[in-house]
Protein backbone atom coordinates (compact mmCIF):
# COMPACT_ATOMS: atom_id res chain seq x y z
CA UNK A 1 0.00 0.00 0.00
CA UNK A 2 2.60 2.42 0.84
CA UNK A 3 4.48 1.78 -2.06
CA UNK A 4 1.78 2.79 -4.29
CA UNK A 5 1.96 6.06 -2.03
CA UNK A 6 5.21 6.40 -2.55
CA UNK A 7 4.54 5.94 -6.92
CA UNK A 8 1.43 8.10 -6.79
CA UNK A 9 3.10 10.82 -5.07
CA UNK A 10 6.24 10.59 -7.20
CA UNK A 11 3.81 11.00 -10.67
CA UNK A 12 2.11 13.90 -9.12
CA UNK A 13 5.52 15.40 -8.83
CA UNK A 14 6.56 15.08 -12.10
CA UNK A 15 3.02 16.54 -13.36
CA UNK A 16 4.06 19.83 -10.96
CA UNK A 17 1.40 18.88 -8.64
CA UNK A 18 2.06 18.96 -4.65
CA UNK A 19 -0.50 18.62 -1.66
CA UNK A 20 0.35 20.00 1.69
CA UNK A 21 -1.44 19.26 4.75
CA UNK A 22 -2.72 21.91 6.70
CA UNK A 23 -3.21 21.57 10.85
CA UNK A 24 -6.78 23.31 10.64
CA UNK A 25 -9.03 23.51 13.98
CA UNK A 26 -12.14 24.76 12.19
CA UNK A 27 -13.18 25.93 8.46
CA UNK A 28 -15.76 28.37 8.20
CA UNK A 29 -16.87 29.48 4.89
CA UNK A 30 -19.16 32.91 4.49
CA UNK A 31 -21.90 32.89 2.39
CA UNK A 32 -24.56 35.88 1.87
CA UNK A 33 -26.93 33.83 3.85
CA UNK A 34 -25.27 31.77 5.83
CA UNK A 35 -22.21 30.23 7.39
CA UNK A 36 -21.02 26.37 6.54
CA UNK A 37 -18.69 25.33 9.66
CA UNK A 38 -16.51 22.62 9.23
CA UNK A 39 -15.33 21.63 12.73
CA UNK A 40 -12.24 18.70 13.25
CA UNK A 41 -11.81 19.45 9.51
CA UNK A 42 -8.96 17.99 7.22
CA UNK A 43 -7.50 20.51 5.08
CA UNK A 44 -5.48 19.30 1.87
CA UNK A 45 -3.52 22.13 0.00
CA UNK A 46 -3.02 21.49 -3.84
CA UNK A 47 -1.13 23.40 -6.60
CA UNK A 48 -1.43 22.51 -9.93
CA UNK A 49 -0.85 24.46 -12.98
CA UNK A 50 -0.15 27.54 -11.01
CA UNK A 51 -3.37 27.99 -8.96
CA UNK A 52 -4.34 26.60 -5.08
CA UNK A 53 -7.41 24.49 -4.43
CA UNK A 54 -8.24 23.47 -1.16
CA UNK A 55 -10.05 20.30 -0.39
CA UNK A 56 -11.64 20.22 3.26
CA UNK A 57 -13.85 17.01 5.33
CA UNK A 58 -14.74 17.13 8.45
CA UNK A 59 -18.05 17.73 11.33
CA UNK A 60 -20.34 19.71 8.94
CA UNK A 61 -22.74 22.58 10.44
CA UNK A 62 -24.57 25.70 9.08
CA UNK A 63 -25.54 29.05 10.92
CA UNK A 64 -28.25 30.94 9.59
CA UNK A 65 -26.66 34.75 8.65
CA UNK A 66 -28.67 37.96 9.80
CA UNK A 67 -28.27 40.44 7.19
CA UNK A 68 -28.57 44.13 7.56
CA UNK A 69 -31.94 44.23 5.55
CA UNK A 70 -33.66 41.91 8.15
CA UNK A 71 -31.90 44.20 10.81
CA UNK A 72 -33.42 47.27 9.68
CA UNK A 73 -36.89 45.55 8.54
CA UNK A 74 -37.28 44.31 12.58
CA UNK A 75 -35.80 47.93 14.21
CA UNK A 76 -38.58 49.76 11.72
CA UNK A 77 -41.50 47.42 13.03
CA UNK A 78 -40.78 47.16 16.83
CA UNK A 79 -38.95 50.30 17.62
CA UNK A 80 -35.86 48.13 19.22
CA UNK A 81 -32.43 48.89 19.32
CA UNK A 82 -30.16 46.97 16.58
CA UNK A 83 -28.18 45.13 19.42
CA UNK A 84 -31.74 43.40 20.74
CA UNK A 85 -33.13 43.37 17.18
CA UNK A 86 -29.69 41.38 16.37
CA UNK A 87 -30.32 38.86 19.45
CA UNK A 88 -33.73 38.40 18.91
CA UNK A 89 -33.01 37.42 15.07
CA UNK A 90 -30.12 35.30 16.00
CA UNK A 91 -32.85 33.37 19.14
CA UNK A 92 -35.36 33.03 16.16
CA UNK A 93 -32.48 31.65 13.57
CA UNK A 94 -33.62 34.49 11.45
CA UNK A 95 -37.09 34.06 11.35
CA UNK A 96 -38.35 37.74 10.73
CA UNK A 97 -42.07 37.45 12.17
CA UNK A 98 -40.87 35.37 15.74
CA UNK A 99 -38.02 38.48 16.27
CA UNK A 100 -40.63 40.95 15.95
CA UNK A 101 -43.20 39.15 17.97
CA UNK A 102 -40.86 38.40 20.73
CA UNK A 103 -39.87 41.88 20.41
CA UNK A 104 -43.02 43.48 20.57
Amino acid sequence: MFGDMKKAMGMMKQLGISQEEIDADRVIIEAKDKKIIIDEPSVVKIKMSGQESFQVSGKISEEQGINAEDVKTVMEKTGCKKEEVVKALEKSQGDLAEAILALS
